[in-house]
């Protein structure tokens, strides 16, 4: 069923995950093709807003709180995960894996490698404040649209 926390808890997780997207694009080598790398993490860090942090939302703000990091931390997993089955796929059209399983375990590989990228400390910033105020917004919006 669609509530306001769940509305606004997407579309503050879409800008974090897009501005994050933005800054991870920026410290990688600018030969790089991303494609839609900052649109694709919006849009996962939307799903994450809304099927986690606005159901969750009415609990206290530092529930609220917790619940933001929370969602955060789901959509920095899932986005680590589909960018990382994405550059597989890309591999595999290159030829690069013997096997299904060397593809495959390859994502956890890749995964690592992309994790590598985040530790810029505007990429921890914006995903911790991001992550505070999508918690915020959704328990003020909650209390306020029953």
């Amino acid at each position: 069923m669609p509530t306001a926390a769940k509305l606004f808890s997407a579309i503050c997780l879409v800008i974090v995950a897009y501005v994050t997207s933005e800054f991870v694009k920026a410290g990688m080598p600018a030969s790089r093709d991303f494609g839609l790398f900052s649109e694709v993490n919006a849009a996962i860090g939307g799903l994450c807003g809304w099927f986690i942090v606005g159901p969750r939302a009415g609990r206290g703000v530092s529930a609220a709180i917790a619940n933001g990091f929370t969602g955060t931390a789901a959509a920095l997993f899932w986005c680590l995960f589909v960018q990382s089955a994405n550059e597989m796929v890309d591999n595999s059209f290159d030829r690069k894996y013997r096997t299904v399983v060397d593809a495959l375990m390859s994502v956890f590989e890749i995964a690592i490698d992309f994790s590598e990228k985040l530790v810029d400390p505007m990429v921890i910033l914006t995903m911790l404040v991001g992550g505070i105020i999508t918690g915020l917004i959704a328990e003020k919006v909650s209390r306020h649209w029953r």
